[in-house]
């Protein structure tokens, strides 16, 4: 971990960089598989699936043999785990329903907005050295309670061609039935362009390393739309001479073992507790089975010294970060100056692995700086809203010769005359 003490703000901008690939050859990469897959169908996913799974495979589609043969290999302690997880994600989102309200403009004119749910959605679940079940419980509970009508589900199979088993039995509790075989890009480009076994979608949802936001981004050149550019997670901690040293390496290391690309940020107002929560980091990395990739992604991560909580959120707000932490005494008293963050913990007992799994939020969520701009998934993610007006003859007299004058400034003739015709006729 790059350590920093005290930088003038006029360095800030260089600290909140991000580790980037090399993205001319990525994007290059993604039109190619898209180009094949739009071109070959499931005969460029076999091909795709060989290359980057190393896993020659005939049939994409999970079998009913399959998810029930995985309901057997998921322990029961598990499968109350999945269940209660499932429990408060369900609570949390169908807390969000909206319900219509229609709204009385002027006597004569009504206005109101209904959601109806995007028909078709895919959703991706990243699978290799971490499958990520957790993610069928974030995208599909609130897919189920919007009652998309088709859910499409890819996540990519092991070396023996197979989904782990978590994953099959979280979509079976939500009642996902098209599950396929087929990870990375080539996932991406199928629910975009469809192939023979995969019908194409109108949403993608899910995370992913740079080449699934590369694909997802590119998946909107078709008039797919995506939820967020999910990349690799992030997490920056504020702490004060109040947190707990142990507490604050454990939630660092937490997604540094995500990925190599990852990259945590820790800011803090107390030396002696940064110096404290560095050794916790060495002592705690030693222990974990994925430590070479958290050192990989340490080695791009940041502890920065500061002069005043002020300044650390000052700078969390530069850095927008996916997951923010506040090991601060009196946590809730600072929310409000909080103005980017895909999703906040506060105080020393609010790990962010709760909300990874089950505390109730989702854990889809804007990476990348995308903070500033985009919020998590949630159930509004799943719904298109529109609106409505009706407007009586009274209503229509009312504003009429305002939407007259309007018209005929802007130069639209047409869009007074069909204004004016109706009110020379009544």
């Amino acid at each position: 971990m790059n350590i920093i003490k005290y930088p003038p703000v006029n360095d800030w901008h260089h600290l909140v960089k991000r580790p980037e690939n090399e993205k001319v050859s990525l994007y290059e990469t993604v039109k190619n598989v898209f180009t094949d897959v739009k071109n070959e169908g499931d005969a460029a996913l076999k091909k795709y699936t060989l290359q980057f799974d190393d896993v020659s495979l005939t049939s994409f589609t999970v079998s009913k043999q399959e998810l029930f043969e995985a309901e057997s290999l998921v322990s029961d302690e598990l499968k109350q785990a999945i269940l209660q997880a499932k429990s408060n994600i369900e609570k949390f989102h169908l807390s969000q329903k909206e319900k219509k309200k229609i709204i009385e403009i002027q006597p004569g004119i009504e206005c109101w907005r209904e959601s109806r749910a995007i028909e078709k959605v895919g959703l991706y679940i990243p699978g290799g050295s971490a499958p990520l079940f957790s993610t069928v419980l974030m995208l599909g509970v609130p897919a189920r309670i919007a009652e998309c009508k088709e859910i499409v589900l890819c996540t990519p199979p092991n070396k023996e061609g197979k989904i782990h088993p978590a994953i099959l039995y979280a979509a079976k509790t939500i009642g996902i039935k098209n599950i396929y075989k087929v990870g990375g890009v080539q996932a991406i480009a199928a629910m975009t362009v469809g192939t023979e076994s995969i019908s194409p979608v109108y949403k993608i949802f899910g995370p992913g390393n740079q080449y699934v936001t590369a694909a997802k981004q590119y998946a909107q050149e078709f008039k797919v739309s995506i939820d967020l550019p999910a990349g690799p997670s992030e997490v920056l901690v504020v702490a004060d001479s109040s947190a707990n040293p142990a507490y604050v390496a454990s939630d660092l290391l937490s997604q540094a073992e995500h990925g190599p690309d990852s990259q945590v940020v820790f800011l803090t107002t107390d030396s002696e507790i940064l110096n404290q929560t560095l050794a916790e980091i060495n002592t705690q990395l030693e222990s974990l089975p994925r430590k070479e990739i958290a050192k990989k992604a340490l080695r791009n991560s940041l502890g920065v010294l500061l002069n005043s909580l002020e300044e650390c959120f000052q700078l969390s707000n530069l850095y927008a970060p996916e997951h923010l932490i506040l090991a601060i005494d009196h946590a809730k008293n600072y929310t409000h100056s909080i103005e980017n963050a895909g999703s906040v913990f506060l105080g020393n007992y609010s790990c962010e692995s709760a909300g990874d799994y089950a505390s109730g939020t989702n854990h889809t969520l804007p990476t990348n700086g995308y903070a500033r701009n985009y919020s998590g998934v949630s159930l509004d993610s799943f719904y298109k809203k529109i609106t409505f007006q009706e407007l009586t003859k009274e209503g229509l007299q009312k504003i009429g010769n305002t939407i007259e004058l309007m018209a005929e400034a802007e130069e639209l003739q047409a869009h007074k005359n069909a204004v004016s015709i109706r009110l020379r006729s009544n």
